[in-house]
């Protein structure tokens, strides 16, 4: 079968990979309909590898597909269910699992990141990460389940509700999915920020009530006289850019919340005697908890009109670097871009 495989920075190469073997207990074989990519694999492209700890790796943790393989002892999926995978493979015993924070696994991994993933005809996954797709979900939105989850988990590490005025900087492939998070939670007012006015035209279509470019302002003066000088309730940073977590700080008000999602691509230094003195609550979201955030991320993306406001277009497999990758590196994509593997 082909693949999208990693083998180092800017080293990317769709060839040739060996078959899966039958599925071992509690596994499925997939063949990929759709996948997705990301920001994540834009930078481990960039400049990895960072999550990515042993090259080569089939890239791809975005995808749905259809079952065409399945391990002994699994009994809720047959042959022929479409299935959307969460990505992260958590083991279920330990203390962090059992408490149902499974993206916080002893021994998590990720698919396209630790082992091979979905950017390929076929993939070996367990189950026990798929979730099935419902009927009124398209393929084109069903890739976009595990980034729409990630989103979700971050507003609920935020909160935020109608008496709430929320700030999210950074409006791509995350970012813009948290505006839609938000607006499902009928926060007060949601301000989306970034450096892309298209990006921008997506957060406001997702429920932004106020869109700005930042161009040349310090983020954190913008946040606070968006906010008339008094900060905003709520700050969630999902656009990784080394500045944005100490603006997050600026721009929050007194008591208020802020959540950290992007990842920067080196270490950021911040001043927390402010935000000490202004009893700032710090959160940190990573991934998501499948059993909670997947299901809840497909029931909102049977309705297409979240995946046609963010899709960009479908490209073939031998295209994921030049038209994908690279792309979302030098931020000429406008939109979520989509692979289909059988192309």
């Amino acid at each position: 079968m082909r693949a999208a495989v990693y083998h180092g920075r800017r080293d990317v190469r769709v060839h040739s990979v060996p078959d899966p073997t039958d599925p071992s207990p509690g596994d499925l074989v997939l063949e990929v309909i759709r996948a997705a990519i990301c920001g994540t694999d834009a930078s481990e492209w960039a400049h990895g590898p960072h999550l990515i700890t042993d090259p080569p790796v089939v890239l791809g943790h975005e995808f749905v597909g259809r079952v065409v393989a399945v391990g002994p002892d699994v009994r809720d999926f047959a042959q022929g269910d479409r299935v959307v995978s969460g990505a992260g493979i958590s083991c279920g015993a330990c203390g962090w699992c059992r408490r149902g924070r499974t993206n916080l696994c002893a021994d998590y991994r990720t698919l396209g990141l630790q082992v091979d993933g979905g950017l390929a005809e076929l993939v070996t996954l367990p189950a026990a990460t798929c979730r099935p797709v419902p009927g009124g979900c398209g393929d084109d939105a069903a890739a976009m389940a595990q980034p729409l989850a990630v989103a979700l988990h971050a507003a609920r590490r935020g909160g935020g509700g109608p008496g709430d005025t929320a700030v999210v900087i950074g409006a791509g492939g995350v970012g813009a999915f948290i505006v839609a998070a938000l607006a499902g939670r009928n926060v007060g007012r949601i301000v989306s920020i970034d450096l892309d006015d298209h990006r921008l035209e997506v957060a406001r279509s997702l429920g932004a009530h106020v869109t700005r470019n930042l161009e040349e302002r310090d983020l954190g003066d913008l946040i606070l006289d968006l906010t008339d000088g008094a900060g905003a309730s709520l700050v969630i940073e999902a656009s990784g850019a080394a500045p944005a977590p100490a603006a997050a700080l600026t721009g929050v008000a007194p008591g208020g919340r802020v959540v950290l999602v992007g990842l920067a691509a080196d270490p950021v230094r911040l001043d927390l005697r402010s935000a000490i003195l202004r009893e700032i609550d710090i959160t940190t979201s990573v991934a998501h908890v499948c059993d909670e955030d997947l299901p809840d991320a497909l029931e909102i993306l049977t309705d297409d009109a979240i995946s046609e406001v963010v899709m960009q277009g479908v490209i073939p497999l031998d295209d994921v670097v030049d038209l994908g990758l690279a792309a979302l590196h030098e931020r000429t994509a406008t939109g979520k871009i989509l692979v289909d593997p059988r192309r």
